[in-house]
């Protein structure tokens, strides 16, 4: 049986590209084993079709926790037995690289995203030059390598002077009609980072009438807690924290609004297409998005969203101006369960198989 192992550095819970990419891939003929972190909020890993490995680590976060993590993975590695390292994003592509090499193994790198130029190295001049570094040495020495939008690709192959294959990250196909809830609300999903202008929403929830639902953590979480307390908001700002997969489905498909701004804080964001763009599109959710290439060209082609400028006031005009023309949003509702039959992930497994049965 042909052994695929594939290195993030996250918790495995929660990440839910790779958890389709695995099952994907142990559904047609491999044997999967995805290794993550244990984080002091981890939850038990559940049935998956694959193996599942956390490595722990003494440091959480900063410099010594990815030297602490890389070199960890790098041991853990060096004992695997699978035929080939999957490298998810330059955070793991180190250790990757210097035991494929060792052990004469084949390496995929996945670039979820251009990690040299995500927001939080925006203001670390050093470390980002660090990141640089491991990107221009080692991503042009791996043969097998893919994307997540037309655009990043693109840029990967000018910067590394390397092909880029593109598989999006998209959801399973659904079938299912949006069920609102009771009292209409704005969904944000995901990580609580910079860059993804939270705060900008949260201070124009001041002049929308409805509520906002917000289902992730991350490096922002107690900050924009406290600016709700500080806003005044918390009858109309809930702060769900982590939310599994399934629950998250049935939550977008309860929303009214999906919220997906970003700010031009880097070229990661910039050339971005993210999952939660595709999972209110399928959940037939009209979304806000930025005025960034990938989610330009979809949406000016099929009109299942709006694009928005990443400000408190341009939020609030574009979200009352969306409640206050139900016709308008109906058929941004409809064109979203009309188109939304193309933008699913069995369509991407297609080529995520013929990727993986054609490695160098």
């Amino acid at each position: 049986m042909k052994t695929v192992l594939f290195t993030v550095i996250n918790d495995l819970t929660y990440d839910q590209r790779m958890q389709k990419i695995c099952a994907t891939l142990a559904k047609n003929g491999w044997e999967v084993t995805l290794v993550g972190r244990r984080l002091p909020a981890s939850v038990p890993l559940t049935s998956s079709g694959y193996s599942q490995k956390r490595l722990s680590c003494f440091f959480r976060k900063g410099k010594l926790f990815y030297i602490e993590y890389n070199i960890r993975l790098f041991f853990y590695l060096l004992f695997s037995k699978s035929e080939v390292i999957g490298a998810v994003d330059a955070d793991t592509l180190l250790p990757c690289f210097l035991v494929s090499k060792i052990r004469s193994r084949k390496l995929v790198f996945d670039a979820h995203e251009y990690f040299s130029e995500v927001p939080e190295l925006a203001q670390r001049p050093v470390t980002k030059k660090v990141w640089q570094w491991v990107e221009q040495t080692f991503i042009p020495a791996v043969k097998n390598k893919y994307t997540v939008s037309e655009s990043l690709a693109a840029e990967f192959a000018t910067k590394f002077n390397t092909p880029f294959e593109v598989i999006r990250n998209m959801p399973f196909k659904s079938s299912g009609e949006p069920e609102f809830s009771d009292e209409k609300f704005i969904l944000y999903q995901g990580a609580l980072n910079e860059g993804r202008a939270l705060e900008q929403l949260i201070v124009a929830m001041h002049r929308i009438p409805i509520k906002l639902r917000i289902a992730g953590e991350g490096d922002l979480s107690n900050a924009l807690r406290e600016l709700v307390i500080k806003e005044g908001l918390s009858s109309k700002v809930v702060f769900l924290g982590f939310v599994s997969p399934q629950q998250l489905k049935e939550l977008t498909a309860c929303a009214y609004l999906g919220y997906n701004l970003l700010t031009n804080t880097g070229l990661s964001y910039y050339y971005s297409l993210s999952n939660k763009f595709f999972d209110y599109l399928q959940a037939g959710i009209p979304s806000i998005n930025p005025d960034f290439p990938e989610y330009k060209k979809i949406i000016e082609q099929y009109q299942v969203g709006i694009i928005c400028h990443p400000d408190s006031e341009s939020i609030a005009a574009e979200v009352n101006r969306i409640l206050a023309n139900e016709h308008f949003y109906h058929n941004l509702q409809t064109e979203c369960i009309r188109t939304r039959h193309l933008f699913t992930w069995e369509r991407e497994a297609d080529k995520l198989i013929r990727f993986y049965e054609t490695l160098r």
